[in-house]
C-alpha cells in the first residue's frame, strides 16, 4: 500500500497510537471525544475495557489508529492475565504512545508502575493530562514538575477529554510525530470492530451502568445472531453471561425490570450507531467462573494474539 500526497505536495502521514494508562483515568472517553461517536463503552466502575478498541482519525494531512487499551492493573484472574497482556503488547506495536492521567487524581502507585514500564521502550510517549476542567490551572504547574522528574516525555498535553478541551491541540501534536504512510482505512471509517463487537460492549455498559460492584467483572456479551429483517429493522439477538445463579436473578431484576431498561438503553445506543430502527433480544445465561476457563475466554473472544 502506497503512501498518498496531499494537494499541497506535502506526503501524507499514518500510524498507531497507544493509549494507556490506570483504570478509570478517561481512555474510553477520550477515544470517543477523537472519534466523534461511541465506539468504547463508558463507565465510573475501573477496568471496563477488555479489548484493544481501535478508532480511526482520518484528516487530510493523515490518519491516526488509536488503540485503548485496558488499564494497567495488578491481574485478579485469567481474564485479568489477558487485559494486562492486552496492555503491554499494544506499546511494542505503535509509533506513539499516550500515557493519560487523571490530574484530580494526582500521582499514584499505578502511574509510577506503567512510567517504569515505559523506560524499556524506545516509543515517543506524551504526558496527557486529563480533566483540567476539575482542577485551577495553577495546580497543574506543580504536577508537570512531579510527571517530568519521573520521565522524559515527548509532550505533555492538558485536556479535558469529556468536555474537548485541548484535544485539537492533541491530534496536531500527534501527527507532528507520525511517518509518512498509507491510509489505511477509508475515510468514513472510525472503527475496525466489527458491528457485532461494538453492540455488544454498548449492552456491557448499560449493565455497568445499571449494577452494584459484584457484577461488573462477572459479565460477558455475546451477540449471538445479528441480520436485517426484510422491513429493513435489525433483529440482535444477545446473551449476557454471568458466572453465579444470583448474579442472574440481579440482570434480570424484579419481574424483568433491569433486564428490559437495559434493553431499552442498549438499543437507543444501537440505533444510533447502525442507522436502523432495532429489535434487541437479551438472554441472561450462567457460565460458571468463566474468567477463570481459557476455552470460554477464546469463545468469548478474548485472545492474546
Amino acid at each position: 500500500m502506497s503512501s498518498k500526497t496531499q494537494e499541497d505536495g506535502k506526503k501524507f502521514k499514518s500510524g498507531f497510537v497507544a493509549i494507556i494508562g490506570r483504570p478509570n483515568v478517561g481512555k474510553s472517553t477520550l477515544m470517543n471525544q477523537i472519534i466523534g461517536q461511541k465506539i468504547a463503552i463508558m463507565s465510573d466502575k475501573p477496568q471496563t475495557t477488555r479489548n484493544k478498541i481501535h478508532g480511526v482519525y482520518t484528516t487530510g494531512e493523515g490518519q491516526i489508529v488509536f488503540l485503548d487499551t485496558p488499564g494497567i492493573h495488578k491481574p485478579q484472574s485469567k481474564l485479568g492475565d489477558y487485559m494486562m497482556k492486552t496492555a503491554q503488547n499494544a506499546l511494542s506495536e505503535v509509533d506513539a504512545i499516550l500515557l493519560l492521567i487523571d490530574v484530580v487524581e494526582g500521582l499514584g502507585g499505578g502511574d509510577r508502575y506503567i512510567i517504569e514500564n515505559l523506560k524499556k521502550i524506545d516509543t515517543p510517549v506524551f504526558l496527557v493530562m486529563n480533566k483540567i476542567d476539575q482542577v485551577h490551572p495553577e495546580a497543574l504547574l506543580s504536577i508537570i514538575t512531579t510527571y517530568k522528574d519521573l520521565y522524559p516525555f515527548a509532550e505533555i498535553v492538558p485536556i479535558s477529554a469529556m468536555h474537548g478541551n485541548n484535544v485539537s491541540t492533541l491530534l496536531e501534536q500527534i501527527m507532528k510525530y507520525l511517518p509518512e504512510g498509507p491510509q489505511y482505512y477509508p475515510a468514513d471509517q472510525v472503527t475496525d470492530h466489527p458491528e457485532q463487537f461494538v453492540c455488544a460492549e454498548l449492552i456491557r455498559e448499560k449493565i455497568l451502568h445499571l449494577t452494584r460492584e459484584e457484577i461488573p467483572h462477572s459479565i460477558a456479551v455475546s451477540i449471538e445472531d445479528m441480520k436485517v429483517e426484510d422491513n429493513g429493522v435489525v433483529h440482535i439477538s444477545a446473551v449476557i453471561y454471568v458466572e453465579r445463579d444470583s448474579q442472574k436473578g440481579i440482570i434480570i431484576g424484579k419481574k424483568g425490570a433491569l433486564l428490559k431498561e437495559v434493553g431499552q438503553k442498549a438499543r437507543a445506543d444501537i440505533e444510533a450507531l447502525l442507522g436502523s430502527k432495532t429489535f434487541l433480544e437479551l438472554w441472561v445465561k450462567v457460565k460458571k467462573d468463566w474468567r477463570n476457563q481459557e476455552r470460554v475466554l477464546r469463545d468469548l473472544g478474548f485472545r492474546h494474539d
